[in-house]
């Protein structure tokens, strides 16, 4: 099966110049804890809860100011083409629990942990891949 079967293809994006704020919002209105952040149409990061919390929420940040101070640059991405197999090994390597799809340099959906698990074939991967992503983590001290 591959990832374009799957996939969530209606994706909304933000521009380089929206606001934390523009972030949050569009996360809110669709429950998603991811936007892809794009120049021009073309994928430059993405901005996820996390980095709204940690790099602007918890440094007592300004919510109007551009998304691209706190999104994370060079994001991993899939192709529609691949395997539900191999996007589930992609994510568990990188440890990413949602994986935006790039065909041209355009954003064309996003696949997620879950989108993989609801598919029979994807289980077993899907499962392999949470438990990699999910290793506890320490707090920092």
């Amino acid at each position: 099966m591959q990832i374009k079967d799957i996939m969530t293809s209606d994706v909304s994006t933000l521009d380089t110049n929206a606001t934390v704020q523009d972030a949050a919002k569009v996360m809110n209105d669709l429950n998603v804890g991811i936007v892809p952040v794009c120049s021009s149409q073309k994928p430059v990061g993405v901005v996820t809860d996390r980095d709204i919390v940690l790099r602007n929420t918890a440094q007592g940040g300004d919510t109007n100011e551009p998304v691209e101070q706190v999104m994370s640059e060079d994001p991993i991405y899939g192709s529609p083409d691949m395997s539900a197999e191999e996007a589930a090994q992609l994510m568990a390597h990188k440890q990413i629990r949602r994986l935006p799809i790039v065909e041209n340099d355009n954003i064309v959906g996003i696949v997620s942990l879950g989108d993989l698990s609801t598919k029979s074939q994807a289980d077993m991967e899907a499962g392999k891949a949470l438990s990699t992503i999910s290793t506890p983590s320490r707090p920092n001290k």
